[in-house]
């Protein structure tokens, strides 16, 4: 698959690209709308396989719940080790597809390590996540920015008080969401770490009041997120903010998310979750060790 092909989706699923414009386009670089149709499946997410943390496994508690938000309450999914007791806890935030089963896979698999992993549905106050991700990404273009980051913040308030957390509360997201990190992390003093994968950085003037460490994940072939990481990092040095850089090169945006065949690196997606947990448990403190099934 050509560079061309996975830039020409990257811009379809981030800028306000009609579908049927998309398509044409797709066809013209793959030599028709028949092999567009034939590639199609290998760039859009396959639902299907984010199960590497069943839904049903017996090592966690894990569902649907709400939380009190900016403007009213915030569906999202939580999971969590069955028999641990309190545990640092871990906001999973979405990508611009909204809570779905991928995302919810992640909470999993944080839960996996010791973690009370939320992942809010941001897409509550306009409905919830919907099935069908070209509404989904239209609706997360609706959304109210203020209200979006406040719930985000109080996510932080309900974790930090919640009979299973000890307290520690870090963050962790995906593209949109990876933004959406580095906005969490202006916002909330009391967030104790981030962890962006290849998000949109937040404004420089902005930088100087996040109190978290940060990691921060980026892919090499990412032209359009990559842009902004010199002054990104450039504000972070000059603020005195502690954090930590990882360009994983020769990857596409979204190489984390392995339910997109065209973008996923399992490579990369292992080392950089390895190296996120390992920030997490420094930060947030000790997790209890993963146990077999």
């Amino acid at each position: 698959m050509t560079q061309a092909i996975i830039d020409l989706y990257d811009e379809y699923t981030h800028a306000p690209l009609d579908r049927r414009v998309f398509l044409a386009r797709l066809a013209r670089l793959t030599g028709g709308m028949a092999a567009a149709m034939a590639i199609l499946p290998a760039l859009e997410s396959g639902r299907a396989l984010a199960a590497i943390v069943p839904p049903d496994d017996s090592r966690l508690e894990s569902g649907r719940t709400t939380y009190p938000g900016r403007r009213g309450e915030v569906a999202a999914f939580m999971a969590r080790p069955r028999k641990a007791g309190k545990t640092p806890a871990v906001i999973v935030i979405h990508e611009n597809r909204g809570l779905n089963a991928h995302i919810e896979d992640v909470a999993r698999r944080a839960a996996l390590e010791g973690f009370l992993a939320l992942a809010p549905d941001l897409l509550s106050p306009l409905g919830g996540t919907p099935a069908n991700e070209d509404t989904a990404r239209e609706l997360i273009g609706k959304l109210d920015p203020e209200v979006t980051a406040g719930n985000l913040v109080s996510a932080v308030g309900f974790l930090e008080k919640h009979p299973k957390c000890t307290g520690k509360v870090g963050a962790v997201g995906f593209c949109w969401g990876g933004g959406m990190v580095g906005e969490l992390a202006v916002r909330s003093p009391d967030l104790d770490a981030g962890v962006v994968y290849y998000g949109r950085q937040p404004r420089t003037e902005d930088v100087g009041r996040i109190a978290a460490p940060m990691l921060l994940h980026y892919a090499g072939l990412d032209t359009r997120i990559n842009e902004g990481i010199p002054a990104f990092e450039e504000a972070l040095k000059k603020a005195g903010k502690t954090y930590t850089l990882h360009l994983y090169p020769d990857v596409q945006h979204a190489f984390h998310n392995d339910t997109s065949e065209a973008r996923y690196n399992k490579e990369a997606a292992t080392l950089s979750w390895s190296r996120t947990l390992a920030f997490f448990k420094e930060h947030l403190g000790s997790a209890r060790p993963r146990k077999a099934s």
